[in-house]
């Protein structure tokens, strides 16, 4: 019998039973992620987020595969066609494709030709031709001729002359071959160790489709294809630029009819006892053979192999963007300080907005610096006033169109005014007008200027990226990799979940969260993160994680998820500023009882809490990890996971491309990582990228090994294109620039505007079968960092 989904998730987890068993029930009890993971230790054993995410996700397909397994057996039972081999093939099917592969034959559809043969009472002569190839097929097809009739499926043309009748055995055996879960398996199977991806370009769209060059004539085996070119090649199929097929390696041409048979044909041929011995029945029955394989099995495997291309594919997407995102909600946050926001613009001027420590806006304004303008002393002078009135130290500056000549006039103006005691960042505003325009910012904001939100948003993004970040829907924050070609579904779960663990890795401040982030912590929703906020703003800052009880729809469930991870800052209890869950109070009262000291005296000292042994207090309620964790969280309470805050320092002078040169050595931030490198903005306007081969002196498998987004760097410039806008760096600072890095037009031919918006059209190495029919391109280093890169 196929193991239980207890036993196969701990196989699957490398996990006991007992742990798995615990975390099934505390998810199927209503309880979160990050609550088992954090104040569920000794039930799950120690089962990280990462670990139960995927149980959580395996378990549902799991389960819904044994809601198809009862369903099956219950359509088969009911049609009396269920054999104990059949029903022990079923039990002991262990995914989805094999289940159906069982079924097919039992499977409700519409009239086929092999159906309306069987009516038409061919059968016997399919089966006499298929176990006696002597036979004569025409002689014994006459044996069989039917005027037409009706039957309750509706009319059937009965068997006219021998050649309908031969042609209706064909149908029936053709059915009866494809529909063999035994060989389709082993289709299946050869199918993906020999299939290779083919695309060519569209007659006639060698133009429109100019960004899909790379792929105009291509192939790759189905099982090796990256999932950025597989993505690539749909995406070309899908705009009808390029033909996308699936084929047999041994087939590069599209065989005659008379070849001799394929592995797969000559597989079907073995499995049926087929040969050809030159008997009289044997060239139909080899016939028979290839026309299953190209009209039936062939097709519905294409069809299906193609479809688990694209979900790998699609799922390897999202994996990236999952781990982008997480690394740019959990960036370094500046902190509660006075900051001045930036919306960089030329024409329609610099919006700028001022908050205070906690977020709320002061101040706004509209300056225009740039063209046509040029207003330079002016808006020097305004930002200096606003800077001395709300006592700003950090100034934000989005990295949209004309970021750089905004970061110059913030840099003149920190000269100017050295006493303020100002420094600049420019941060990313992906998501920013996505924001600005939002129900939520109309609520947030209500008698602003949409144009003005998104200086705000820049601003307080600096002071706390999670917390501004929660406000836009993860999909606009711009950090994948084909995210607009994969399941949008898979993608928001996939996002979501990676928003809620961020947030409640770093908790949230009860009294000043947005109701956005709020309804993001364990337990909580839109609703109860509303009836919060609404509490608060009636009766006032909350106290004590205890008055959160009197909040109207948070009950003792919503309490216990929630509450370890919704802080209370100054409150009465200074353990409500902790990750300590108030079940855990007790403890630490007995702990406290134990040392003979007051909370505050101890909470911090860390030579006195490494001192004490967990075991000691350990019992029934409370194990060993909870009591660490307890111990840890009292040496550091609140203690927040993301890094310090540090900032790139941008080379003074170097503020477009034109000003770049081979061999330059400068610093700069990630924006996003891909599958085939990193890219950085090095403030010129336009990121650069490092590629995979290029982020180390060592072999890099995965680029997130090596480097995150939000990660400032230092990186080498290795060549530049203005013409196409592209700039190959390395961070292996030794590397010497080749030859080929020059300049490849006139500096007027550049764009100004940053082409990185997080969608990255393809990937850095030419596909398999191109690389050895086209000759060396003359780019040197730019052919290895960007070949592929059409489209970027």
């Amino acid at each position: 019998m196929l193991p239980t989904i207890t036993q196969r998730l701990s196989l699957e987890l490398a996990a006991q039973s007992p742990q798995v068993a615990a975390a099934i029930a505390l998810l199927d009890e209503g309880a979160t992620v990050p609550f088992i993971a954090r104040y569920r230790k000794e039930a799950t054993g120690g089962l990280d987020d990462i670990q139960l995410r995927l149980l959580e996700e395996r378990l549902t397909y799991l389960r819904e595969l044994e809601d198809r397994r009862a369903a099956i057996i219950a359509s088969i039972e009911e049609q009396g066609k269920m054999t104990p081999v059949l029903l022990a093939s079923i039990n002991q099917a262990e995914d989805k494709t094999r289940l159906e592969d069982l079924y097919l034959p039992f499977k409700k559809k519409r009239r086929t030709k092999a159906q309306i043969a069987l009516e038409a009472g061919l059968e016997p002569l399919a089966d006499a031709l298929l176990a006696n190839p002597m036979l004569q097929p025409e002689e014994e097809a006459g044996k069989y001729l039917k005027p037409a009739f009706t039957t309750d499926q509706g009319d059937n043309p009965g068997v006219e002359d021998a050649k309908a009748a031969l042609e209706g055995a064909r149908q029936i055996l053709m059915e009866r071959f494809a529909e063999d879960a035994t060989l389709l398996q082993w289709l299946r199977e050869y199918l993906l160790a020999h299939g290779v991806v083919e695309s060519k370009i569209v007659k006639g769209k060698e133009e429109a489709g100019a960004k899909f060059s790379d792929y105009f004539d291509s192939s790759e085996t189905i099982n090796t294809i990256p999932s950025h070119r597989a993505l690539a090649m749909l995406r070309g199929r899908r705009e009808e630029i390029l033909h996308v097929d699936l084929r047999l390696d041994s087939e590069a041409e599209k065989p005659k009819w008379d070849a001799p048979l394929n592995p797969c044909e000559a597989h079907i041929a073995t499995r049926f006892r087929i040969k050809n011995q030159g008997r009289p029945a044997d060239a139909w029955l080899s016939d028979t053979v290839r026309w299953t394989w190209r009209v039936k099995s062939f097709p519905h495997l294409e069809n299906e192999l193609m479809g688990t291309l694209r979900k790998r594919a699609e799922t390897e997407a999202i994996h990236v963007f999952a781990r982008n995102l997480k690394a740019l909600l959990l960036a370094a946050p500046a902190g509660p300080r006075a900051t001045m926001g930036l919306d960089p613009g030329l024409r329609t001027g610099v919006k700028v907005a001022v908050v205070d420590a906690t977020g709320k806006v002061m101040e706004t304004a509209v300056i225009y610096p740039h063209q046509p303008k040029n207003d330079w002393e002016g808006s020097l002078h305004i930002l200096g006033k606003l800077a001395e009135k709300h006592g700003v130290s950090l100034i934000s500056i989005g990295n949209g169109t004309a970021s750089r000549e905004t970061d110059k006039l913030a840099r003149d103006l920190i000269k100017l005014r050295p006493a303020l005691k100002l420094t600049s960042i420019v941060v990313s505003e992906a998501g920013a007008s996505v924001y600005s325009a939002s129900e939520f910012a109309s609520r947030e904001l209500p008698d602003m200027d949409v144009s003005l939100r998104g200086a705000v948003s820049i601003a307080r993004r600096l002071q706390d990226p999670l917390a501004e970040l929660v406000k836009v829907d993860p999909k606009s924050i711009g950090v994948g990799q084909y995210q607009h070609d994969v399941a949008q579904t898979q993608l928001a779960r996939s996002l979501d979940a990676v928003v809620e663990d961020c947030v409640n890795a770093v908790g949230v401040d009860v009294n000043t969260a947005s109701p956005l982030l709020l309804e993001r912590v364990s337990g909580l929703n839109s609703t109860v993160a509303q009836s919060i906020v609404t509490y608060r703003d009636k009766k006032g800052m909350f106290t004590s994680r205890a008055a959160l009880r009197e909040v109207p729809r948070l009950g003792d469930k919503t309490f216990e998820q929630a509450a370890g991870f919704l802080r209370i800052m100054n409150g009465d209890n200074p353990l409500d500023a902790s990750a300590v869950h108030p079940e855990s109070y007790p403890l630490v009262e007995k702990i406290i009882a134990d040392l003979k000291q007051d909370i505050k005296t101890i909470i911090g000292n860390g030579q006195l809490l490494k001192s004490l042994n967990p075991a000691k207090y350990a019992d029934g309620k409370y194990g060993i990890p909870t009591i660490s964790d307890i111990l840890g969280e009292l040496e550091k309470p609140g203690r927040d996971p993301r890094p310090e805050f540090t900032t790139a320092t941008f080379k003074e002078g170097v503020n477009e491309m034109k000003d770049l040169r081979p061999d330059m050595i400068l610093e700069g931030v990630v924006t996003n990582v891909a599958a085939f490198g990193a890219f950085v903005d090095i403030g010129v306007h336009q990121d650069g990228l490092v590629h995979i081969s290029a982020l180390a002196d060592k072999f890099v498998k995965d680029p997130h090994t090596v480097v995150k987004v939000g990660q400032v760097v230092k990186v080498k410039v290795v060549e530049i294109d203005e013409k196409r806008k592209r700039i190959a760096l390395t961070m292996r600072l030794a590397d010497v620039p080749s030859q080929q890095g020059q300049r490849e037009n006139k500096p007027e031919q550049r764009s100004d505007k940053s082409e990185h918006r997080g969608d990255r059209r393809d990937d850095s190495s030419r596909p398999k079968q191109q690389q050895q029919k086209r000759e060396p391109e003359p780019n040197g280093a730019m052919a290895a960092a960007f070949a592929r890169l059409k489209g970027y």
